[in-house]
């Protein structure tokens, strides 16, 4: 059964890539998976279920890269989580920036900006599954350094969001455009920047 599900995922992700959301049925996911629809409907509600899962198998295969017997690994399972904050954060901006500029996670985001507005619970699955998830990561490190660093913050969540403002400042625009293509020097960088930013911010009591 876990077998044909990824079939179908790996499937679906094919077809709203190359077709977009709106223009992709669940019929032809099922013939390009080579399964009948009940079966589709079997593994997913509808077509809004179906797409959270394509979003949270690119999760997996690029930001949840370790797994064990028991599965992927969690969030805090990051080899960064357990680092001080200098070394941490800006290695956690490199992580999510070679997320985040992707091939297929660029082609995603195309997808949902293009439909989202004719289809509000995608850029809503969209919103949960990629852009929290990544803030709250950020917001759980948060949590686990502030008492040793003498961190103040007011809203973790707010906090998490702000990161990863800086971190998509500037590159994931152009990225996202078709204007530039970073290299891991530019991408490293960039983080370290969004990192030393993001500890003023921690240390100045404002977020």
């Amino acid at each position: 059964m876990e077998k044909k599900r990824s079939v179908i995922v790996a499937a679906a992700r094919k077809a709203f890539l190359e077709g977009g959301y709106a223009e992709t049925s669940m019929d032809r996911i099922a013939t390009a998976a080579g399964v009948g629809i009940k079966t589709v409907y079997r593994h997913f509600e509808n077509k809004d279920d179906l797409f959270s899962a394509v979003m949270q198998a690119a999760c997996r295969q690029e930001i949840l890269a370790s797994s064990n017997e028991h599965g992927p690994a969690s969030l805090s399972d990051r080899p960064w989580f357990s680092k001080p904050p200098r070394m941490a954060l800006s290695a956690a901006g490199i992580e999510y920036l070679q997320h985040a500029l992707s091939k297929e996670q660029l082609d995603l985001y195309r997808v949902v900006t293009r439909d989202a507005h004719r289809f509000p619970e995608l850029g809503r699955r969209y919103r949960e599954e990629v852009l929290e998830r990544q803030s709250d990561i950020f917001s759980r490190y948060l949590d686990r350094w502030a008492k040793t660093e003498k961190w103040k913050v007011k809203n973790r969540r707010r906090a998490g969001h702000t990161f990863i403002s800086f971190l998509r400042a500037d590159l994931f625009d152009s990225a996202l455009h078709g204007l530039a293509v970073f290299d891991e020097s530019e991408i490293a960088e960039h983080a370290r920047f969004a990192a030393a930013n993001m500890l003023l911010l921690l240390k100045s009591g404002l977020l």
